[in-house]
């Protein structure tokens, strides 16, 4: 009785390792289009722009990161991946923003710029009136971000799908072993 509980058991997890690697198959298309799609977007945006008023030369001096990723674990104890956006406040980040007393009176100095609350948006970087084609360049490369993460998270479960069933293949084979 145990054998047919192990093998339906071992059935269920290749079923739904063969959906994962399905699943994942299906992002990994998704996320070549929009990456070819983001290269496009960006290649028409330099044809109306002119090539050198997209490129390296305009980066802001400081960037700033506008998404993160960030992992957690799952209640089966995987990992998952997230992208979250960079003006979300962690836990960490809340708080006062020196951890020495200041002086109310006396010297006075130029006070240091401190970093915006939110990032600014990269495309203000090339002018205030950009073509569409730089914004869905934008918006293909934050998709494909979204489905890399995706994909590596659903790596990881594929991984541990893998590593389940050879143990319930090796379990397997020692009960009929056993029972020969």
């Amino acid at each position: 009785m145990a054998a047919a509980d192990l093998r339906a058991e071992l059935d269920s997890l290749l079923l739904q390792l063969l959906r994962d690697l399905e699943e994942l198959e299906a992002k990994r298309a998704a996320l070549n289009a929009r990456v070819e799609e983001g290269w496009l977007s960006l290649s028409k945006a330099r044809y109306a722009m002119g090539t050198k008023s997209v490129g390296p030369l305009q980066y802001a001096s400081r960037m700033e990161p506008q998404v993160c990723v960030c992992t957690s674990e799952t209640q089966n104890g995987l990992q998952k991946f997230r992208v979250v956006r960079a003006s979300a406040q962690t836990p960490e980040d809340v708080g006062p923003r020196e951890a020495a007393l200041r002086r109310r009176k006396g010297l006075t100095r130029t006070p240091e710029p401190e970093p915006s609350p939110a990032p600014q948006d990269p495309l203000n970087w090339f002018g205030i009136l950009v073509p569409h084609s730089l914004r869905q360049a934008q918006a293909s490369f934050r998709e494909g971000l979204q489905l890399a993460a995706d994909m590596a998270s659903l790596q990881i479960r594929i991984s541990w799908g893998r590593s389940q069933l050879r143990g319930l293949q090796d379990t397997l084979k020692q009960l009929e072993s056993g029972a020969a």
